[in-house]
């Protein structure tokens, strides 16, 4: 497969995605957030599909499309650990999380998906959603979408 093919697969998974957990999570009270704003489409989009719900996003540097860039009251800007922290010591809670960090050495990207998993769940609400382009460890995996190869985007239940 190329690599745009690949691309093509990966943003198409993640929107639906994203469509598919917004609609399940209709019935949870709690917060989005969203980890690992880049460019800031996911962000874009989580406010299109989810406009009532406050969004948080998280990332080490602000270098976002200027047309998606988040009130300064909802930018966690910082390394994940101290921002993870940040979000549970404030008692919020989110419903539904979208889990996108990483660099691009699959080796060193699971292993820190590994290593925040404990710190995403202090935030989560119970049976709260995650999508995630990584595994994450200590939630159920479920499966997602039907129009989602199972390789191609992870789901999982808090």
């Amino acid at each position: 497969m190329s690599r745009l093919d690949s691309m093509l697969r990966r943003l198409t998974a993640q929107r639906d995605g994203l469509n598919w957990a917004a609609g399940l999570i209709s019935g949870l009270e709690g917060d989005v957030l969203d980890m690992g704003l880049g460019n800031g489409r996911t962000y874009d989009h989580l406010r299109e599909v989810l406009p009532d719900r406050r969004i948080w996003v998280m990332d080490r540097v602000l270098q976002c499309h200027p047309s998606c860039v988040p009130p300064d009251e909802d930018f966690l800007r910082g390394e994940a650990e101290p921002m993870l922290e940040r979000l549970a010591d404030g008692s919020h809670q989110i419903a539904m999380a979208h889990y996108d960090f990483g660099m691009g050495i699959k080796a060193d990207d699971v292993a820190e998906a590994a290593r925040l998993s404990p710190l995403i769940a202090r935030v989560m609400v119970p049976s709260g959603l995650l999508i995630s382009g990584q595994p994450l460890v200590g939630f159920e995996q479920i499966a997602g979408p039907d129009t989602i190869a199972p390789d191609r985007y992870l789901f999982y239940r808090a």
